[in-house]
């Protein structure tokens, strides 16, 4: 019986536990004020009956000392007019309302002073919704706050938990590997640059050889054509500026 009753009681907390998490306060907050101003509502049609009943029996002893009242009178006119039994059934009913009166005065008494608290207890009552309405509102602002800084430390766990760090780690190593990749090739790009400069160079000299060998054979026609060569292409031994004029202008001729 001890492990059913221990097994009885864990479920129990257990589910106290599961109906507590369940509970949003804001909601639970709300719906007691609601019970609360329902209550406050019922309490006031109890206060106003019971007013309504002090009011009755207040009427109804005033009406009753009329009524004793008016029978005295009547015993003094019959006293006057020499009535004397007449005047003694007057005041045997003045008597008689006068009992009546006795106990209105009580009830009412009695319907007043509970009147009186039943206002009192109203009164705190609602003081009580007034205190409530404010201290849900300081509850719930509570509730947010620690809900913010719940979602904030979810948060925070998240980002420090390793799967999250381990992530940004190899993240960081591609990005710099993307890095020296695109440095790579930069320079690579340039050495290319600088050979395929390196054979341009080589071709414009090539070309630069080709052209001075052409215009050096075309000057050497020119020259075999003014006779300043000598056989074989060769320039004479032994030909002075003068002779080269005199040749020139025989060319000419």
């Amino acid at each position: 019986m001890g492990i059913f009753s221990r097994l009885g009681t864990l479920i129990k907390s257990n589910l106290n536990d599961l109906i507590s998490k369940a509970e949003d306060p804001e909601k639970m907050l709300n719906q007691v004020l609601i019970d609360m101003q329902n209550q406050l509502v019922e309490a006031k049609k109890q206060v106003a009956v019971a007013i309504a009943d002090e009011k009755k029996l207040r009427k109804q002893a005033d009406d009753e000392k009329k009524k004793a009242d008016e029978w005295e009178r009547k015993a003094i006119l019959a006293v006057k007019a020499g009535e004397d039994d007449l005047a003694r059934q007057a005041l045997g009913r003045q008597a008689e309302h006068n009992t009546i009166l006795a106990q209105y005065e009580q009830q009412w008494q009695m319907q007043k002073a509970a009147v009186d608290k039943l206002k009192e207890q109203l009164r705190l009552l609602n003081d009580k919704i007034e205190e409530a309405k404010r201290k849900k509102n300081i509850l719930v602002a509570r509730q947010k706050r620690a809900e913010a800084q719940r979602a904030i430390q979810a948060t925070m766990q998240g980002l420090s938990d390793t799967s999250a760090v381990d992530t940004f780690s190899r993240m960081s190593d591609k990005v710099d590997q993307i890095e020296a990749e695109a440095e790579a090739e930069t320079e690579m790009g340039q050495v290319a640059g600088q050979i395929g400069a390196g054979d341009s160079l080589d071709s414009k000299f090539k070309q630069l050889e080709g052209a001075k060998a052409a215009d050096d054979d075309a000057l050497a026609a020119l020259k075999q054509r003014m006779g300043l060569l000598g056989p074989g292409g060769k320039a004479p031994a032994q030909l002075t500026a003068h002779d080269e004029v005199v040749e020139a202008e025989d060319v000419k001729k």
